[in-house]
């Protein structure tokens, strides 16, 4: 029996490194993605030449996560082999206790019981990250989507990263166009893509789970239910404060009354860019008592927005004064292109884990890890707004 449970934990660490670099090649297919649309864009020898390098290093580091892998499966498939082996010696007077990990019911069990016991029963296919447990999406799903709270992770670029710093290549959204052969002849230097690359330095933030040891041992109710649900909203608030803070540096301007907002929309930003209003509470409730020349209120319903609010053809998203703005009566807002103007790099999802406590001994933190960056300076302007007359 202690051979078994040596090889199913061999064959957990292989399985968790495989995973690893079928992570790494989703970013590198992300980069394979941006470097074509930069082929496109290139003219010159020096921007194919460019282009071309890095698509040297793509192409190598895809190769070597190709051994890497092909390594780790046939390992696997060997440890696996053997495993079953010795488990068709075993006596099998106990089939019926065969875990399937499939089963969302299985895997609350297996959670409730690592915070009850502080021990993770070693089971094939749960994952263990960094001493602690990953919470399967799907256990957090059902919590992920308060009805009442924005997820500006849906609204931004999000893209997964393998490591904790690094660059990614960006291609500004210019509006540029495709010219004539003939007029190459004439004019060969073409202007360059505008490609950048955005630096990321991947942080960690956490947080603890207010449960008691009192409500562990006594609780005969669903433990992990009460755990997804904080962790869910900790994360979401995190993730959302992040966005926000980057949001609130893009280009100030100041605008004096509804025909200077309505400049920022029709003319301010280009119209490469999908533009979308996140503004405050006390700026919503300014637009929502105003009406055009044909007494009609400015703000329109649309049922086919999450948000349920347009303003000039565009959707509207509320947030508190203290979010998106500094204090209460702030009327403020991002007006722009949330996706171009930043991304938001996921190093590893939310994840608890048992630590040490001065005061309390221990205490279950949760521990997310990412980095949000401005891309895009020209994709939107952080608008503060005065109505007329005032």
């Amino acid at each position: 029996m202690l051979k078994q449970l040596m090889l199913s934990k061999k064959i957990e660490q292989r399985k968790a490194a495989l995973a690893e670099l079928e992570e790494q090649e989703k970013g590198l297919e992300t980069r394979a993605e941006q470097v074509e649309a930069a082929l496109v864009e290139a003219q010159t020898d020096e921007e194919i030449a460019t282009v071309e390098e890095e698509v040297s290093k793509i192409e190598a580091e895809k190769e070597e996560l190709k051994q890497k892998k092909a390594n780790l499966e046939a390992e696997i498939a060997e440890l696996e082999s053997e495993l079953e082996q010795l488990n068709s010696k075993a006596p099998k007077n106990n089939e019926g206790g065969k875990r399937d990990m499939s089963d969302k019911l299985e895997v609350r069990e297996i959670i409730n019981d690592y915070v009850r016991t502080k021990q993770l029963r070693q089971m094939e296919g749960f994952k263990v990250v960094d001493g602690g447990v990953l919470v399967p999406e799907e256990i957090l799903a059902p919590y992920r989507k308060p009805e009442d709270v924005v997820d500006l992770t849906r609204l931004v670029r999000v893209t997964k990263v393998n490591r904790g710093s690094g660059k990614v290549p960006i291609i500004k959204k210019s509006g540029s166009k495709m010219v004539s052969v003939a007029e190459l002849e004439k004019n060969p230097k073409l202007a360059k893509p505008n490609i950048t690359d955005v630096a990321f330095d991947i942080e960690t933030y956490r947080g603890y789970i207010p449960v008691s040891q009192e409500v562990i041992d006594d609780a005969d109710f669903d433990v992990t239910g009460l755990i997804a649900e904080e962790i869910s909203d900790q994360e979401l608030n995190t993730k959302n404060n992040a966005i926000v803070e980057v949001l609130k540096t893009a280009t100030p301007k100041t605008v004096t009354g509804l025909d200077e907002l309505k400049r920022v929309f029709n003319k301010d930003i280009k119209k490469v860019y999908n533009v979308k209003a996140v503004i405050s509470a006390s700026l919503y409730n300014v637009l929502d008592t105003l009406k055009d020349n044909n007494g009609r209120y400015l703000l329109q319903d649309d049922i086919t927005l999450e948000s349920g609010k347009r303003l000039f053809g565009k959707e509207v998203i509320v947030l508190d004064d203290d979010v998106i703005g500094e204090a209460d009566g702030d009327k403020v807002g991002f007006i722009g292109d949330l996706e171009a103007f930043c991304m938001l790099f996921d190093r590893k999802s939310a994840s608890v884990k048992w630590v040490d406590n001065d005061i309390y001994g221990q205490l279950l933190a949760s521990y997310v890890r990412f980095d949000v960056q401005k891309i895009d300076e020209d994709a939107g302007y952080y608008v503060t707004f005065t109505p007329a007359g005032e």
